[in-house]
């Protein structure tokens, strides 16, 4: 991340700054102190793949496409993927990808223990009062 922009006991605001400009790869756990799941933004110039195929043994990923398009490779099966896309790859599987767009491709990748959703939006939130600041 480029900067911690506020932090608090119950938060932690980041920065990776634009993404239209962003390059590379960023972990967000190593400026937030997030414990829950892994994110990371990630960029791949014209052309380019990430430089291996992985597969985790817990964890499963959420791959979001937010600009760019190209190729998403689980195990032998390949498809095209695009700004919107979002591909969630199971553990014990090889995954990669590689941008075939002429603009950069950017994507976020959301990592996080198989099966471990036990509590979600509609099940584990409850409506709060509090007066608006916003």
């Amino acid at each position: 991340m480029n900067e911690v922009k506020n932090q608090g006991e119950k938060f932690t605001h980041a920065t990776v700054g634009s993404l239209h400009g962003f390059e590379g790869k960023q972990f967000v756990k190593d400026a937030t102190g997030a414990t829950s799941c892994e994110i990371s933004f990630g960029t791949l110039p014209t052309g380019a793949a990430v430089p291996f195929f992985h597969s985790h043994k817990e964890n499963e990923e959420n791959y979001i496409i937010l600009s760019g398009a190209g190729q998403f490779q689980v195990d032998n099966n390949l498809f095209d993927v695009a700004e919107g896309s979002v591909v969630r790859v199971a553990t014990n599987c090889d995954r990669n990808l590689k941008c075939t767009s002429q603009e950069p491709m950017t994507y976020i990748c959301i990592q996080a223990k198989e099966g471990s959703l036990g509590g979600y939006t509609m099940t584990d939130a409850e409506l709060t009062k509090r007066e608006s600041l916003l």
